[in-house]
């Protein structure tokens, strides 16, 4: 699937499933979708139809692999199960996506307000646990709203699914997305192993 990015000064017009211009306002969060199509604009942080990821300080920094995950509506607002009983809109945890994984929208029961409806219902369930970083966080919040919509046909999806997937499927934002998600662990690596090279015998 093709996902255009956003040019500077560029305008996009909400549309509806039939491509017709909506103005209506939604009833999927303050700002998500209902419907609403929007181009990946990384300079505003809009990631429509993505899985985002952006690193856990320490954590990531040790185990690269390991970071925060959030879903977006189709208008690209993201919506991340940041800590207990709290859903954050339009401002991750810990920080703007350095990856992102671009789903079709399509794919999902419901098409484009499928994927909008599972991603608003996901939210409002997610506001009532609390958040356990092994057995139910944010990956789970993601993974929870994929089985809503029954993506790709699956109501199988998981934290390790999508863990997995973002490591196959993400892109990074840019150089510096790239830099902050590895760079740490580089530094500590190197560190360890000049440490290892100079101790003495």
């Amino acid at each position: 699937m093709k996902v255009e990015v956003q040019k500077k000064d560029q305008k996009t017009m909400p549309v509806d499933d039939d491509g017709n211009l909506s103005s209506s306002p939604t009833d999927y969060g303050s700002s998500g979708g209902g419907g609403s199509t929007a181009v990946l604009d990384v300079r505003r942080h809009r990631y429509p139809h993505c899985i985002v990821w952006t690193p856990i300080p320490f954590l990531t920094w040790l185990f690269p692999f390991i970071g925060h995950m959030g879903i977006a509506y189709s208008t690209g607002i993201i919506r991340d199960f940041a800590g207990p009983y709290y859903v954050s809109e339009d401002s991750m945890a810990f920080g703007w996506p350095t990856r992102y994984w671009v789903l079709d929208p399509l794919q999902a029961q419901g098409g484009i307000s499928g994927w909008d409806r599972a991603v608003y219902e996901a939210s409002e369930v997610y506001k009532t646990r609390m958040h356990n970083l092994v057995c139910d966080n944010c990956h789970s919040h993601c993974a929870y709203a994929l089985n809503l919509m029954n993506y790709k046909s699956s109501s199988t999806w998981n934290m390790v699914w999508l863990a997995f997937g973002m490591l196959i499927h993400g892109r990074f934002v840019g150089f510096t997305g790239f830099l902050k998600t590895w760079l740490p662990f580089l530094v500590i690596l190197s560190g360890i192993i000049s440490l290892s090279v100079l101790r003495p015998l």
